[in-house]
């Protein structure tokens, strides 16, 4: 039985621990982000730590939780539960019987039955923590939902055919689905309808703009190069399939040789942490010399669509090519 609280990802509120548990990695860096700002907003002198459980050092949880000689909040945020070391799993238990005055700790468990003991231990009480649940939004009514509240949160109108729209172009990624929404609140004026929706992301209800520029940077060039035929020929735009291209380059460039852990990563440049792991999977194979001369032809290519040259289709083929010989 389960006798702490279970929220949702938007009702997270500052408690002594805080499970984040589910697949859903999007939301659960959603969550954290609402929390640390909530502390931040009591008190700015919020200092915040990061552990991973998987590499866990005997002592680490009880020296960060350890008070500070000015008495500053402290929010301990820790990763890879699912697969914590004995030591962390061990000392994580005794701490849960009297926690730090003034700390919050955070657990993120993704699933699996690694850790079951602490999970256990939790939820039955011990702590005085809460859970919040970050399922993945399987059903296109739970992502309608997530949409809609995007909008409300930010008291803008939006139809339900745009809402629609929205989430038939991004079923298959959430965090897409969020990043769409949050660019038509920033750049669209007014009610937001299907018109609206067709006018940024037509012709990505099948193919959309990251697919190719994730089968292009995989290196896989015939795939990208028919996924991008497929999008044009549907109606796409090119001038936001640029933006995708661009999108995915600007934060590779971020983190190629950047050292640290995802979450470290994130708070220096201002990303998410999956979006920090995304990066790394996808700067492998790329020179820095690669990088360079693609963002370069990128910005060309920019131009090119918007204007300055005659064929934008050919801009776009051609810099899936490079794209995807990663620069060469």
């Amino acid at each position: 039985m389960v006798a702490i609280p279970q929220l949702e990802w938007r009702a997270i509120r500052p408690a002594p621990v805080i499970l984040i548990s589910g697949t859903e990695g999007f939301l659960a860096d959603r969550a954290l982000r609402v929390l640390r700002e909530t502390l931040r907003a009591e008190d700015p002198s919020l200092e915040v730590s990061d552990l991973e459980a998987d590499g866990y050092a005997p002592g680490e949880l009880i020296t960060l939780a350890s008070p500070s000689l000015f008495g500053e909040p402290r929010l301990i945020r820790v990763t890879n539960v699912e697969k914590c070391t004995d030591a962390f799993l061990t000392e994580t238990l005794r701490y849960l019987e009297h926690p730090a005055d003034d700390t919050y700790l955070v657990l993120r468990h993704g699933g699996g039955v690694r850790g079951k003991k602490l999970l256990d231990a939790l939820r039955s009480g011990t702590g005085g923590g809460i859970e919040i649940v970050c399922a993945e939004l399987k059903k296109d009514s739970d992502k309608l939902d997530f949409a809609a509240a995007e909008f409300a949160d930010r008291n803008r109108r939006v139809t339900a055919s745009a809402l629609r729209a929205l989430v038939s172009a991004f079923s298959d990624d959430l965090a897409e689905l969020a990043s769409a929404c949050q660019q038509l609140l920033a750049d669209a004026s007014e009610e937001i309808t299907e018109v609206t929706v067709e006018k940024y992301y037509s012709g990505r209800v099948e193919t959309n703009a990251f697919k190719v520029a994730d089968a292009a940077i995989a290196g896989r060039y015939g795939e990208a190069l028919v996924l991008l035929r497929h999008a044009l020929s549907s109606g796409a735009d090119p001038v936001p399939m640029v933006a995708a291209f661009a999108a995915k380059l600007r934060t590779m460039a971020k983190i190629s040789g950047a050292r640290g852990s995802s979450m470290q990563l994130a708070q220096q440049y201002g990303l998410a942490p999956w979006q920090v792991d995304r990066a790394k999977r996808d700067l492998q194979g790329w020179s820095d010399a690669g990088l360079g001369r693609s963002i370069e032809l990128l910005a060309e290519t920019d131009a090119q669509v918007k204007g300055a040259g005659r064929d934008p289709v050919y801009a776009l083929e051609r810099i899936v090519g490079v794209i995807a010989r990663r620069g060469e």
